[in-house]
């Protein structure tokens, strides 16, 4: 079990600790629904250090990027960050990632971190280019500060004006007495907030600073759990469960991530699928009666007929209404369409909705 650089900070918290993708990683301190409201209304740090981040660098880096993702890197100028996938080779996806132009032959890739080592392996093995790759997971260190809180409690630990980055943009810059940060307008909660990179040797003097500068806005630790909430009230695709190697980005509904203009692996496949449909989407639903779904709970028609599986649910702490995720047969995709979510052998009923759930 590997320890991110603040475990022992967590520890002595009271976090509770749990393992999570190999890393021992904090996933409640006072509890879920008190720290996601913490983010949605002021501001809250997670430590995402267990996040692998990968740096490519060359003439023909962002050739292998085109190659081997779904977005259209080639729309990004240094300072801009975007949502893409790697495709399988079998119209599955090997894992959803972020993707920073950090110079004009310099990315980092920032990778989920169950999937760190399958998607080097991947990326390396498509590399016939002389790109060269840094793997640099294991030094750095990844905060997520977030809440519409962020920009005002954080401005004072830098000189780089917050409110000007746009979302999916970042600046590098000094930031808690720390040169060269990697400040990015990302996030994972739909609250607002940044992203903070920087080495495993400098994050405890960050951590700390971030919580001396937020005291007077009511900062606190967020575990992973509220992390989990937060990103499904606004529909956030979780690798492992609404998305993986036996889902197409189509299928998932990331049609938006996947771009024609170039050739990538699974480009005609996943071309096919846009042009002629498939045979079963994600879509987003609401519990009507009460009962709250969970991972792998079959859906059903109003005959009791499986028709797709639950990927993800929980009762919503923002809005306090049971909602999930999951993959259904296309015929009961549209918006309002009823479907019947299978708990204890019961047939609950729930309807389709527009992502996202929460509605600022």
């Amino acid at each position: 079990m590997k320890n991110t650089a603040l475990t022992d900070v967590h520890v002595a918290l009271g976090a509770k600790m749990v393992p999570f993708a190999g890393y021992n990683m904090p996933v409640q301190y006072e509890g879920v629904n008190a720290e996601h409201e913490t983010v949605r209304n002021g501001v809250g740090v997670f430590d995402v250090s267990h996040m692998g981040e990968f740096l490519l660098t060359g003439p023909k880096a962002l050739d292998l990027i085109q190659k081997v993702t779904t977005n259209d890197a080639s729309t990004l100028t240094i300072g801009r960050a975007q949502y893409s996938c790697l495709p399988n080779g079998k119209g599955g996806i090997v894992d959803d990632l972020i993707v920073y132009r950090i110079k004009e032959e310099q990315y980092l890739l920032v990778v989920n971190a169950s999937n760190i080592d399958k998607d080097w392996d991947w990326i390396s093995s498509h590399n016939d280019m002389g790109v060269e790759m840094r793997n640099l997971s294991d030094d750095y260190s990844l905060l997520a500060i977030q809440g519409p809180k962020a920009v005002e409690a954080m401005q004072s630990l830098t000189s780089v004006n917050l409110s000007d980055i746009k979302y999916y943009h970042f600046e590098v810059g000094p930031f808690a007495g720390v040169e060269h940060v990697i400040i990015s307008a990302t996030g994972y909660t739909g609250s607002g907030g940044f992203e903070i990179y920087c080495k495993n040797s400098e994050v405890k003097q960050v951590w700390e600073k971030v919580f001396e500068a937020g005291a007077a806005y009511g900062i606190k630790p967020i575990g992973l759990a509220a992390r989990d909430t937060l990103r499904l009230e606004m529909g956030f695709c979780l690798y492992g469960n609404d998305i993986d190697d036996t889902t197409s980005p189509i299928e998932a509904g990331l049609g938006w991530i996947t771009k024609f203009t170039k050739d990538f692996i699974d480009s005609d496949v996943l071309k096919a699928q846009k042009e002629n449909g498939v045979s079963r989407k994600l879509v987003a639903f609401e519990m009507i009666d009460r009962g709250i779904p969970r991972h792998d709970y079959r859906i059903l028609d109003s005959e009791g007929n499986e028709i797709g599986k639950v990927t993800s649910g929980t009762m919503s702490p923002s809005m306090k209404i049971a909602i999930g995720l999951g993959y259904v047969a296309t015929g009961y995709s549209t918006v309002d369409s009823e479907i019947f979510i299978e708990v204890r052998e019961k047939g609950l009923k729930a309807k389709v909705v527009k992502l996202p759930f929460y509605k600022k």
